[in-house]
């Protein structure tokens, strides 16, 4: 196993049962616990985990969404597969508007090579924008929030209230049939500005977010156009999503 799969491992581990020991991570990697604490000390360092003599926990808290750097690390393989799909939604010459989190910031990245316009609404993405040579890049005000670096609050709400998108791309904290949550109260109203500026919404998400609702309500399900998730959503969530009044892709 390498270093990076134990990490992983190590990252997922924390995260479902809360915490667990040195002895518990080093029989789950089947590694020496020497080993095992290098490891902790360097998720550690990099804000993933907190580290507590003899063993870690998780520095996701209830009724809060996940640390950046965290959700950054998870499901790569799959926001990239999302990403490009919803690239190829998109017709070169569309102005686009796209939300902040890990897998919209893999939506701009897949977008950068394109001759689009682009508003990102988070320091993230518009990092992942700069300089790409066909694209036209806008930029909101607004205040970054630690970590996430979204942009919120009335300067990028002004922005967004401004303008007129072909396509917005909305991620989400949860999203159910009863509608799509954000954990942030400042996060919910831009992502409700998002959609009020956009002629056609498209929500990515991870199956992990069908099954979670957050704290703020954004938007019933029927604001949506479309929701690109992977394949291995459950039948049930699909059908749930469908009816109640939007498209579903799977990649």
């Amino acid at each position: 196993m390498t270093a990076d799969d134990r990490h992983r491992r190590i990252l997922d581990a924390v995260q479902q049962t809360g915490q667990l020991s040195v002895a518990q991570l080093a029989e789950l990697t089947g590694t020496s616990e020497m080993t095992v604490r290098r490891d902790l000390e360097q998720l550690a360092a990099a804000n993933l985990i907190e580290r507590y003599r003899g063993g870690a926990r998780s520095l996701a808290l209830r009724g809060e969404d996940q640390p950046f750097a965290v959700r950054d690390h998870e499901g790569h393989d799959a926001k990239q597969r999302i990403a490009a799909a919803v690239a190829d939604l998109l017709v070169d010459g569309e102005a686009v508007v796209v939300d902040s989190g890990t897998t919209c910031l893999e939506v701009a990245r897949a977008l950068a090579p394109r001759r689009l316009t682009v508003m990102p609404m988070s320091l993230h993405a518009a990092n992942a924008l700069t300089g790409a040579p066909q694209l036209r890049l806008l930029l909101p005000g607004g205040e970054p929030r630690p970590g996430e670096l979204a942009l919120t609050g009335p300067l990028a709400e002004s922005a967004l209230a401004a303008l007129r998108f072909d396509t917005a791309v909305l991620g989400c904290c949860g999203l159910t049939a009863a509608g799509l949550t954000a954990f942030d109260l400042a996060d919910a109203a831009i992502k409700r500005a998002v959609i009020a500026s956009a002629r056609r919404v498209v929500a990515v998400a991870e199956p992990a977010k069908f099954s979670r609702t957050a704290l703020a309500f954004v938007a019933p399900v029927s604001a949506l156009s479309m929701v690109v998730t992977t394949t291995d959503a459950t039948e049930e969530d699909v059908a749930a999503l469908t009816a109640a009044g939007t498209i579903v892709r799977t990649v």
